[in-house]
């Protein structure tokens, strides 16, 4: 998708001054500047610093806001080279532009993969440095001095016994020479970035209520829809009855949706629009529709596992080969592994707005992670002409994976919804909890079964490893490019390409058909790869008779840089959170490492209590190395947030069918981590000049895999989750 727009549009769109000074990166990697009053159409033009002619600085920021920090870190790094107070500095969202705004790292403008501020620490660095060289340029031009003797600091520049604000020289900046290599900042001169106690930009507006998420938004005369999804994948409405519905105040009308999958309920209100939901009398033709449970998909993942895979991931040494060795190791450590679907679970439930502009197209008003996917698909569901289509980015109270997805499913549920009407009024989608945990699109199930080959002194001779699960790419657009020789590699990140060095490696992989949709989920394949990694190795050391620290550090001794800084996380986890001393009496300690997007982290948890009655998580220590650190608070929230995230799923998260239907619905069932649940945690960030990497995912992986080894340690041993469904009760 091609969209072209106007500097002057852009600016008018944003809300710009008369004149401003825009400065950003051409697709060619060429700075590029121009005075908003003689604007022309460039589509490789990128803007993400403006200036006001009242010298406003504005960070566009391209990677949405769920939390996880990108308004703060993008604008850190506009306001630390541009030498502003971060507070000073306005936010804004990028408008949905594939060409303009897209993610270096996946080319297309979205979210997600832990990407936003390793693909942007540069480029938006060079912006803010371009706009403090041309701001300077033109007060040296002015006041006729060298710019070499001027500063820019806190909107003042400054020297050559002269000093005045940048509103002054907004309009000449504009016409001054762009820079091709602007001159960043030393990191010595730093003074946000890597800088502790610096306020997020979003916090403020969350405390005070100003911050509009999707759900707060209230257009006049806006009609609200619910959606009675069938409750089974391919089921279809034979029929329904809405007399029960008409009885509903508020309640507007009700119509089967275009492919016949659910109801839409139009209302007023959504209290209305839920109620009038329920009063529906509906009846389903089940005939193409799933009727397996999850104790079937498990059986047949268990015997997929215990027979040949279909696919080769890896091979070291043949299949053959490493069954012989096998067989003629000292001894066989092995176990098989069983993770259920999970579903996300974000505080706000999905929902999204669409209202019309008058030149008949609309603006979709969303909390969007994927414009690039969600543009061109609701233009085509609506009939649209791409420009005729525009997204208005909200917050979005959590994602974890769920708002990215090919088909941008809730997003088409909305459109289709609006078809539906006279497109004169705003529609708005509003999912229930129950929606949300019943919608499907959920992290996939999981078996593993592994079998690890010693020989006397405790080495690993061969490491047979079989996996079957349900594939995230194959079917969707994504299959190109993540499926090779038959293997989605989100089924099997963190094996085959771990950094321990593992002799005798053979990886298999067996597909199996989902129950429902699948997609990824908050570190992906990871969630699953490195609990059976963590734990089986946890297994082998102490067949061996050998430290867990000290087993992992001679498989990481080779010397390479993923090595190197895995060894260097799993030392000062283990530093900090005391693992030479003995655990307290009653007390275990786990430990786990891994390597995703880039960072690697270590986790050590520390527990109390039996498994029979109740184990309580004490503490949890976590180093990270994720390069250079743009805002430290912001990494060590996201390793909280990771950690809990990870430890709350395993201990008691499962979604899981009977008959085809699901049969978790809101908190009650599919519990949220508490804040009792974890004693403390402590995290320590290993300092990097290596460039940045992600935090919103990588803290998730070691944390299951941590907490089993803990509870190992007094004495059993989870490999099927969740652990509250296999013999473990926490306090």
């Amino acid at each position: 998708m091609t969209l072209t727009t106007s500097r002057r549009n852009f600016l008018i769109g944003a809300g710009a001054s008369a004149t401003a000074l825009v400065i950003g990166l051409k697709a060619s990697g060429a700075l590029a500047a121009t005075p908003e009053a003689a604007a022309a159409a460039e589509t490789s033009f990128t803007p993400f610093v403006r200036i006001s002619a009242e010298g406003k600085i504005t960070a566009v920021i391209k990677h949405f806001e769920m939390g996880q920090g990108t308004t703060t870190g993008l604008t850190s790094l506009i306001a630390e080279e541009l030498n502003a107070d971060l507070q000073d500095v306005d936010v804004a969202f990028a408008p949905s532009n594939n060409d303009l705004y897209k993610n270096l790292a996946m080319g297309m403008q979205g979210t997600g993969g832990s990407t936003a501020m390793a693909n942007s620490y540069q480029q938006y660095r060079r912006a803010g440095a371009a706009a403090r060289e041309m701001l300077i340029a033109a007060a040296a031009e002015k006041w006729n001095v060298s710019a070499a003797d001027l500063t820019l600091s806190d909107g003042v520049i400054s020297g050559a016994g002269k000093s005045a604000p940048i509103a002054d020289f907004v309009t000449a900046a504009a016409e001054m020479p762009v820079p091709a290599e602007p001159k960043l900042k030393d990191p010595s001169d730093f003074r946000i970035i890597g800088k502790t106690g610096i306020r997020r930009r979003d916090t403020s507006g969350k405390i005070n209520g100003t911050a509009q998420f999707g759900m707060d938004l209230h257009l006049p005369g806006q009609i609200i829809v619910a959606v009675l999804h069938a409750p089974r994948t391919g089921a279809k409405v034979a029929s329904f009855d809405a007399s029960g519905a008409e009885e509903v105040a508020g309640f507007i009308e009700a119509k089967a949706k275009q492919d016949n999958s659910g109801v839409f309920v139009y209302a007023t209100d959504t209290w209305s629009a839920f109620q009038a939901r329920e009063a529906l009398s509906v009846e389903w033709n089940f005939d193409a529709a799933e009727s397996r449970g999850t104790d079937d998909i498990r059986a047949e993942m268990m015997t997929m596992v215990n027979s040949d895979p279909e696919f080769t991931v890896k091979a070291d040494l043949s299949q053959q080969e490493a069954a012989d060795a096998l067989a003629s190791a000292d001894q066989v450590i092995e176990a098989e592994f069983w993770f259920p679907n999970l579903a996300h679970a974000a505080m706000e439930p999905l929902n999204c707005t669409i209202s019309p502009r008058e030149d008949g197209g609309i603006i979709l008003h969303d909390g969007c992670q994927f414009p690039a996917l969600v543009h061109p698909t609701i233009a085509g569901v609506l009939n649209l002409d791409p420009s005729k289509v525009e997204i208005r980015t909200l917050l979005a109270g959590g994602s974890f994976g769920r708002r990215a997805n090919a088909e941008s499913d809730y997003n088409v549920e909305a459109a289709l919804a609006y078809a539906l009407t006279d497109r004169t009024k705003p529609v708005k989608m509003v999912w229930s909890r129950e929606d949300d945990v019943r919608g499907g699109y959920y992290r996939p199930a999981f078996a593993h079964k592994v079998r690890v080959g010693l020989d006397a002194s405790g080495t690993i001779v061969a490491w047979d490893h079989r996996i079957a699960g349900q594939s995230i790419a194959k079917g969707t657009m994504f299959e190109n490019f993540m499926v090779h020789e038959g293997v989605d590699h989100t089924s099997v990140e963190g094996i085959p390409d771990t950094p321990y060095a593992i002799p005798g490696l053979h990886v298999g992989l067996t597909d199996s058909k989902p129950l429902s949709k699948v997609l990824w989920w908050r570190s992906v394949g990871n969630t699953h790869t490195a609990y059976v990694m963590e734990t089986m190795l946890d297994m082998v050391a102490k067949a061996a008779g050998q430290d867990p620290v000290d087993y992992r550090l001679k498989l990481l001794a080779g010397g390479t840089a993923d090595q190197n800084r895995l060894a260097g996380v799993l030392r000062e986890v283990a530093d900090k959170s005391g693992w030479s001393n003995k655990a307290p009496e009653g007390h275990a300690r786990g430990v786990a490492v891994h390597k995703s997007f880039g960072s690697y982290v270590a986790e050590i948890v520390e527990v109390s209590g039996t498994v029979e009655d109740g184990v309580k998580i004490e503490k949890v220590t976590c180093a990270v190395d994720c390069g250079i650190v743009i805002n430290p608070d912001v990494v060590i929230a996201q390793m909280e947030g990771g950690i809990g995230y990870g430890i709350g799923h395993v201990m008691r998260n499962a979604i899981t069918f009977d008959g085809g239907e699901v049969v978790q619905s809101n908190f009650y069932d599919y519990e949220p981590l508490r804040m009792p649940d974890i004693a403390a945690i402590d995290v320590h960030i290993v300092a990097s000049t290596d460039e940045p990497t992600g935090v919103g995912e990588p803290g998730v992986p070691p944390s299951g895999p941590a907490l089993a080894n803990a509870i190992a340690g007094l004495g059993k041993r989870v490999t099927h989750l969740p652990m509250v469904e296999n013999g473990v009760t926490f306090l």
